[in-house]
């Protein structure tokens, strides 16, 4: 149901993916007049609510913001849109990260489209969700893009020693735990349980030097088509999305010239930043404020 926030009306809907899988989506919509349509996508494992505030804020600024949770997790774990509950585990669930980008993000920026055609159409991808817009058919749909914390994630781009402990962790534990259990756990040290498809292609490309640019996809060739403005952030205080690991993913969008910014937390007067920093509300009149004023073309 429709429930305001301040001057904003958030909706709680299901958006269906493009093989008709249903996923758990939130919309944010200002009571005023709409001037961008605003797509964000979130990181692996993580659920649409941690970027709640910063969706608030801008449908506060005037834009009609789609939240949404990939298939397998948060409320886009259900089975189908009627007659399934949630299921107790992951297990058999069949999804990849490839799937999470041809099937669901495609199927989102094509929802918005439909809904908002006469607005200009905003992709923010955090992590996993930048990763992605390379790999949609119809990315040359959006007009502009905003990568934080976005990389070829390759495990030795990142910082030591959290790129041994991150190698150990995926390779010697998760790998092995996964291919027991079917499903990777949360508690295992990655966030919300992951299908294991998901886990084990993710590692594949972890271990690639050139991470999903290695792989074999065919999607591979829509970075290529992507032809909008794309600003990807890089914090120095993030040791997964170092400046050479936002460089390298940026490098795959060839038809394009990616503007890479480089943050210090010290920049925006905050102690620490990090992977997941960006999307604190303490950051509303620095970094997010920054970043929609460049989104907007402010």
């Amino acid at each position: 149901m429709d429930a305001p926030l301040d001057d904003v009306f958030i909706d709680d809907i299901t958006v269906p993916a493009g093989d008709g899988y249903p996923l758990g989506a939130t919309l944010f919509l200002p009571r005023g007049a709409k001037r961008h349509a605003v797509l964000i996508n979130s990181a692996t494992a993580v659920p649409r609510k941690l970027y709640r505030g910063f969706a608030s804020y801008l449908a506060h600024r005037g834009c009609a913001v789609l939240t949404y949770d990939y298939r397998g997790i948060g409320d886009s774990r259900q089975k189908a849109i009627d007659g399934y509950n949630r299921p107790r585990s992951l297990v058999g669930f069949k999804a990849s990260m490839a799937d999470w980008a041809t099937l669901d993000i495609a199927a989102a920026v094509r929802w918005m489209r439909e809904r908002y055609d006469d607005l200009p159409l905003i992709y923010i991808g955090h992590s996993f969700g930048g990763q992605a817009l390379g790999l949609l058919p119809n990315n040359n749909e959006v007009a502009r893009a905003l990568f934080i914390a976005s990389q070829a994630a390759y495990w030795k781009l990142m910082t030591p020693p959290e790129n041994y402990r991150v190698r150990l962790l995926l390779n010697y534990f998760g790998v092995p735990l996964t291919r027991v259990l079917g499903y990777t756990p949360g508690w295992s040290g990655i966030g919300e349980d992951l299908p294991k498809n998901v886990f084990l292609q993710w590692v594949s490309w972890v271990n690639s030097p050139r991470y999903l640019l290695d792989s074999r996809l065919p999607a591979l060739e829509n970075f290529a088509k992507f032809k909008g403005e794309l600003r990807a952030l890089s914090f120095s205080d993030d040791p997964w999305a170092t400046r050479p690991a936002v460089e390298l993913l940026c490098s795959g969008f060839t038809s394009i010239t990616p503007e890479i910014l480089s943050v210090t937390p010290g920049d925006v007067g905050a102690r620490k930043i990090g992977h997941f920093g960006f999307f604190r509300p303490e950051h509303r009149d620095t970094l997010w404020r920054g970043a929609a004023e460049w989104l907007q073309g402010e």
